[in-house]
């Protein structure tokens, strides 16, 4: 089974602007624990604690030839130098419908523990050649179920039948595990977005598919979902735990067992005193709205869910952009044109997002003021893509705006 996301929409701009969003999901972060695979990208305060908590099984061991063998497929897995020719050769494959599979060249260079798929079934693992046989799943687990839960997790997603190519019925059995499902990478998708989208962590994802340390993936890459796996139970007589961040149990204190004597509350609390009033000293708020716009400018495209997920505003090249709110910069980054973003976090978990700027007045990890000039409009598209963004879900900028 592979997975896609929903058809490309034609329109240049529309995919400029999913680069804004894989950044978001880069840094999009909450109040609880940072998931480690994430230091030193976009920010020290990262937070993937969602899909770090969430336990994956280890992948299976592969042969001599690097083969690893399920139900419904295989993958090859490259030694350290290899070529995919190399591969090819080992597991007796023709190299280029080896390459045409995976998107890749036959000369292309490989990392040590990288997984190809096959494009069709080679000889099974076996005492021969240095393995076990094919990976059963468990008697009481129904994969159908696995993976539909997978797919249901993975929201805004659209599933494609690959032609399975099942492992003959005398195979030998190997190790015990779940069929993990495959997903093929389209334009636009980063390990971060693929990770959170299936919620797992990145680094589990990148130990299963052999990425680098930059995470890097292709598009037309066939990866290895790794599979979840439910937690162990608490003993009965263990202390109960709790995630990472929502600090420790409190303890049960002794009056629980044993009530503390009776007091005697004849008088009442005595009354609180009275608020000072503050309203002659505070100054009035230029604006009654959450944030500024970011430009003086029209609005040429208003925000429409799953369509723009943002406000494009027009604006004459070199015309300040402007901090919509006091925050932090979490990001600054390009997309695949060298179209330049940059991400700034605000209080209650908001992130602006400005896209098509120039001349970034700012650094990341710098401190920014509402109103204060952060970079500039470009020459050629005179607009700039403003995004409010709770967490990763974008919401309407314009009631924030007004």
């Amino acid at each position: 089974m592979t997975v896609n996301f929903n058809e490309r929409q034609p329109a240049r701009r529309v995919m400029r602007v999913m680069a804004a969003v894989s950044v978001v999901a880069v840094v999009a972060a909450c109040e609880g624990p940072l998931d480690f695979d994430m230091r030193g990208r976009l920010g020290s305060d990262l937070d993937t604690s969602g899909p770090a908590v969430r336990a994956t099984a280890d992948r299976p061991e592969a042969d001599r030839r690097g083969v690893i063998s399920y139900p419904n497929y295989q993958v090859a897995v490259a030694r350290r130098g290899d070529r995919l020719r190399d591969v090819a050769a080992r597991i007796g494959v023709d190299a280029q419908e080896l390459a045409s599979y995976n998107g890749m060249q036959t000369d292309d260079e490989l990392r040590r523990g990288e997984v190809l798929a096959l494009p069709r079934r080679v000889e099974e693992p076996s005492a021969a050649t240095g393995g076990a046989g094919v990976v059963r799943a468990p008697s009481d687990v129904d994969i159908s179920s696995v993976a539909g839960g997978a797919i249901e997790r993975a929201d805004g997603v659209r599933t494609a039948e690959l032609d399975p190519i099942p492992a003959a019925e005398d195979a030998p059995s190997g190790e015990t595990g779940v069929e993990p499902i495959r997903h093929k990478v389209s334009r636009g998708e980063t390990a971060f977005t693929i990770a959170r989208l299936y919620g797992v962590s990145v680094r589990a994802l990148a130990e299963w598919n052999g990425l680098g340390k930059d995470f890097v993936i292709r598009e037309g890459q066939i990866l290895l979902i790794p599979p979840v796996v439910d937690a162990p139970e608490t003993a009965n007589n263990a202390a109960p735990t709790s995630r990472p961040g929502d600090g420790s149990p409190t303890p049960t204190p002794p009056s629980a067992s044993k009530p503390l004597p009776e007091e005697d509350i004849a008088a009442a609390p005595p009354e609180p005193p009275e608020s000072p009033d503050l309203g002659g000293t505070q100054t009035e708020s230029v604006s009654d709205s959450r944030m500024d716009r970011p430009v003086e400018g029209k609005i040429i495209r208003a925000y429409a869910k799953d369509k723009n997920n943002g406000v494009d505003f027009s604006a004459p090249a070199g015309a300040p952009v402007r901090a919509a709110d006091d925050g932090t910069v979490a990001a600054i980054t390009t997309d695949a044109d060298n179209v330049q973003i940059l991400v700034v976090r605000h209080p209650d978990n908001l992130m602006t997002v400005y896209y098509n700027v120039a001349d970034v007045a700012v650094e990341k990890g710098s401190t920014v003021a509402r109103g204060s000039k952060i970079a500039t409009v470009p020459d050629g598209d005179n607009y700039v893509h403003f995004e409010v963004r709770k967490g990763f879900d974008s919401v309407d900028p314009m009631p924030y705006l007004e």
